[in-house]
């Protein structure tokens, strides 16, 4: 059911704060409830100085068709950390079920197959991913349903 509710809910966000968006504040897209949720989590806490949606692009090869592709990371954020540096991070947002390998009894299975794709897929773009964050002392996070308290 929760996978229904992830996917159910996109629109157009409008930030309180647009000043501390970074790209047009005018045109952020929200492709889920859960990503609409963590919007107005950065748009309203103070400590995160700078976000954005979908506004990275990473290059990356697909295991599915061995071809170059370009990934769009959900979330960037730039946030105060406690001890008063910043830190910066590119974030995902992925139903719990998606971040592991699938696991069925019969791997024969249509809805198997598919997830296990799909799992790879994100694997490549994760691994990607990291590999961007690492070379600009950037952090990589992927938040599921249990981050984000939905």
């Amino acid at each position: 059911m929760r996978s229904i509710l992830y996917m159910a809910k996109t629109g157009l966000y409008k930030p309180k704060n647009p000043k501390k968006y970074k790209g047009n504040p005018t045109t952020i897209v929200y492709r889920s409830s859960w990503e609409l949720h963590f919007m107005k989590f950065c748009d309203r806490t103070n400590s995160i100085v700078e976000w954005g949606s979908e506004e990275i692009i990473i290059p990356y090869r697909s295991p599915l068709d061995g071809k170059p592709h370009r990934y769009y990371p959900d979330f960037y954020i730039k946030a105060k950390k406690k001890n008063g540096t910043y830190g910066k991070y590119v974030i995902e947002i992925k139903p719990k079920k998606q971040t592991k390998p699938p696991y069925d009894k019969d791997k024969r299975t249509a809805a198997y197959k598919r997830a296990a794709l799909t799992f790879a897929k994100n694997r490549a773009k994760w691994d990607a991913a990291e590999d961007y964050c690492e070379n600009r002392q950037m952090g990589f996070l992927i938040l599921t349903e249990d981050n984000l308290g939905v």
